[in-house]
């Protein structure tokens, strides 16, 4: 099920400078590769980038299909080794400069998600580029990657630090149908699918156009590259998918119950249909209709009876729900681009079976840096907003000792002992500069 949305009309948006990937959905299904790269020699760093340059498309004609397309970003450490002015490093907000790493404390990030135990090379200063290639079919994602590693070959002065393939048919590895639920950006002639809300502004998500408030968020200067720029936040998690299941199996005793218990937990059952809309059973014919799956809110639901006030996709985006914390729910929206990796495990093993899967954590926009750290501090990590106290998001939070997961009912049910599903491998802060901007960072 793709949500394919049609161009209803004319873009007020720079579409041909703008990296595809911002306005260009993630296929499905898909195939794809992460690396990261480390520029050893300002020289050859700029060299890179005049070799990828051609091999980023832009953003113009993102609705119509395309088989494959790679995405390029840099990391604060990434300019300085690039050579980039010190004026033009200071214009960047103090959290990119900074970098995920020093920002753990906000985001909640300690004990086994702390950097101390990140894979190498997350939370080191040697995370410099981050290359991302999507497609829609194995042969395409091998000839775009193919093609990327031969711009790399002899190239001196840049050194391969890791490489990631992904993919999934759209379900990630708990087996939930992702990926699906995107802002509308205000100029992108996208049209308006139901329960999508209204188009946010562009500026919410590239630099250098209104934004909720009305005005132009700060971008790094000078203007041609910050102008039609973002940022990325990316966060790689290991999934304890037996953990999970072992958990409904403790606290459900049929089938069913376990299957609407992970329902309950996340908001949506696992073919995507969201329990707003089908409170009691799945409803697959639900999951699979585009022009559906989104809409719903949760005005109607006030003490969480469908859908738990806890539950992950209500954290994420309260829509219409009231909030205890208000919060303007427009400025918190995040274009995300999240991709699964390795082998789904069927929701009846219990055992480990110690294999790499998970979840990479994708977020585009203009103040994806600034809402990351919000929502891990006070959507995920707190339940003050909804009025939950320190009840936690239930998927992605690293649990305490003690945690609980509260089903709301007559009487309510508190699930005890939650424990935590994803343990965070690391991650960084990224700028994902224009077409132009590329080619200004490569003189």
């Amino acid at each position: 099920m793709n949500v394919f949305r049609r161009l209803t009309r004319r873009p007020s948006l720079e579409l041909d400078d703008i990296q595809a990937t911002v306005l260009r959905a993630r296929p499905e299904p898909y195939f794809g590769t992460h690396a990261i790269l480390e520029i050893t020699d300002p020289g050859g760093g700029r060299e890179l980038l005049r070799r990828l340059a051609p091999l980023v498309p832009s953003a113009a004609h993102w609705d119509e299909p395309r088989a494959s397309w790679l995405a390029l970003a840099l990391s604060y450490h990434g300019l300085e080794a690039l050579g980039v002015p010190e004026g033009t490093l200071a214009s960047f907000p103090a959290n990119f400069r900074a970098g995920m790493a020093a920002r753990a404390e906000r985001l909640r990030d300690t004990g086994p998600n702390a950097p101390a135990n990140w894979e190498f090379p997350f939370g080191t200063p040697h995370v410099h580029v981050a290359v991302t290639i999507f497609a829609d079919s194995e042969t395409a994602w091998r000839n775009e990657v193919a093609a990327y590693e031969r711009q790399l070959h002899d190239l001196a002065g840049v050194r391969l630090l890791s490489h990631q393939d992904f993919g999934a048919t759209g379900f990630n590895v708990f087996g939930y149908r992702d990926g699906f639920s995107q802002p509308v950006v205000e100029g992108s002639g996208a049209e308006r699918l139901p329960g999508g809300g209204r188009p946010v502004k562009a500026g919410e998500f590239v630099l250098g156009y209104p934004s909720e408030t009305g005005q132009a968020l700060p971008a790094p200067g000078p203007d041609v590259l910050g102008r039609n720029g973002t940022y990325v936040v990316f966060r790689k998690y290991h999934s304890h998918v037996a953990a999970f299941n072992r958990f409904l199996h403790d606290n459900a005793r049929t089938e069913a119950e376990r299957e609407l218990l992970a329902a309950k937990l996340v908001g949506r059952w696992r073919s995507g249909a969201p329990l707003a809309l089908a409170p009691e059973a799945d409803n697959p014919a639900l999951g699979e209709d585009s022009r559906q799956i989104n809409n719903f809110g949760y005005r109607d639901d006030p003490r969480g009876l469908r859908t738990p006030l806890g539950s992950h996709i209500r954290r994420m985006n309260p829509r219409d729900g009231k909030l205890e914390v208000l919060s303007d729910v427009n400025i918190r929206r995040i274009i995300r681009r999240s991709t699964s990796y390795g082998q789904p495990l069927p929701a009846t093993d219990l055992r480990d079976d110690r294999e790499s899967r998970g979840l990479d954590f994708i977020a585009l926009g203009a103040r994806a840096i600034d809402n990351v750290e919000f929502l891990q501090s006070e959507w995920v990590n707190s339940g003050n907003f909804t009025g939950l106290g320190k009840e936690k998001d239930p998927l992605i939070s690293l649990q305490d000792k003690g945690a609980y997961f509260t089903v709301p009912g007559s009487p309510p049910r508190r699930i005890q002992n939650i424990q935590s599903f994803n343990t965070l491998l690391g991650g960084e802060y990224f700028f994902m500069p224009s077409l132009s901007a590329i080619n200004w960072l490569s003189r």
